[in-house]
């Protein structure tokens, strides 16, 4: 690939990559260690979503990155991975949701789970695995971290990318003294990472909230959200991002963890239809429309917090999947998903880069 001209930008020159290109973190084990390496070796950043993950893990992950590339790489963390009302959260509210979710356990055959105790990795832990393995690039979403886990990563020579949904968090992110901002318009596929009022009260689209972040911060911004081809490359930069975040479209294809399914699903006249829902985590979430969605609509004030709810849905998805059920199943997609073309991760990347190039062959 030749160097294009408008590739080269303040996030290029902070991270040390050639394409203002990065790959969205997935979480829910979607990331893989396969599609971070395809996409920090081609010069774009690389990202692994680490939310699901043990500290040994991330480790684990980590090294198996530094294996096969030396390129710059992301590894990324929920700071908020305990919704509040789990602190009041009991046994009769948890025999509700049982029972609104029965009918559908009895069609696939399953029993309901009890109540679970065990919820998961947190982040006090995993965070731990960041400041051990000091990777080039630390991401987070869901607030900011402690002052003192982010000074250590400084010391570490580790740079810091925190994400916003709203101009108030991007002004937060910037005095906490982040390197860059990821300004995440709600077009985005998967959960809304708002931290300092509801994600409900949070959903700024990208062509509003990009150059409104750009306008009130110093720091690079990458901008995120409804960004599947060169065209949605273009206009983020135009509007003032330094990059772009790409997630959907690197969840289609051969390298990335999410299941046939779920990729097959991205390719189909279904990619078209997303809603947002608290159903299968317990936080706000684009995902496709399915018809457990359409059905509970409106009950989601007996969904149970995060993680509850999404440690409850993990057996029904579990047997969903087995069972090819996917009108049951979350499938996570932005609003662009109907876009996509490319099923191959380096096929995509060049495309993305042949595409913008195109487009802002003036610049």
């Amino acid at each position: 690939m030749n160097q294009k001209k408008w590739s080269k930008t303040r996030i290029t020159d902070l991270l040390k990559i050639n394409y203002p290109i990065v790959q969205g973190p997935f979480g829910g084990g979607v990331s893989s260690v396969a599609l971070t390496t395809t996409i920090s070796e081609l010069g774009g950043l690389g990202s692994l979503g680490c939310q699901p993950y043990t500290a040994s893990e991330i480790v684990a992950y980590s090294k198996a990155i530094r294996d096969i590339t030396n390129k710059p790489f992301n590894l990324n963390l929920w700071v908020n991975d305990w919704d509040a009302a789990m602190e009041i959260y009991n046994g009769v509210e948890y025999a509700k949701l049982v029972e609104l979710f029965r009918p559908y356990y009895n069609e696939l055959g399953v029993a309901p789970p009890e109540m679970p105790t065990d919820l998961g990795p947190r982040y006090e832990n995993q965070v731990e695995a960041i400041l051990e393995t000091k990777p080039p690039v630390f991401s987070f979403m869901f607030g900011i971290p402690d002052e003192e886990i982010l000074e250590q990563c400084r010391r570490n020579g580790t740079l810091l990318i925190g994400t916003a949904t709203t101009v108030d968090e991007a002004i937060a992110l910037e005095k906490a003294g982040v390197d860059a901002i990821v300004a995440s318009g709600f077009e985005a596929g998967g959960h809304r990472s708002s931290f300092l009022r509801k994600a409900t009260e949070s959903l700024m689209g990208s062509f509003s909230l990009i150059p409104q972040v750009a306008d009130r911060v110093s720091v690079p911004v990458i901008a995120a959200g409804g960004i599947a081809d060169g065209r949605g490359i273009a206009a983020a930069l135009v509007l003032g991002a330094d990059a772009v975040q790409i997630g959907t479209a690197f969840v289609g294809t051969a390298q990335s963890n999410a299941s046939a399914g779920h990729k097959e699903k991205l390719f189909s006249p279904a990619a078209k239809y997303t809603s947002l829902t608290r159903m299968y985590s317990g936080r706000l979430a684009r995902v496709m429309t399915s018809r457990l969605m359409e059905d509970l609509k409106d009950k989601e004030d007996l969904f149970a917090p995060y993680p509850m709810q999404r440690k409850f849905m993990s057996l029904f998805s579990k047997e969903a999947t087995r069972q090819q059920r996917t009108e049951y199943l979350n499938f996570a997609a932005g609003q662009s998903s109907s876009l996509l073309k490319y099923k191959d991760a380096r096929e995509l990347f060049l495309a993305l880069v042949e595409e913008t190039d195109k487009i802002l062959s003036w610049a």
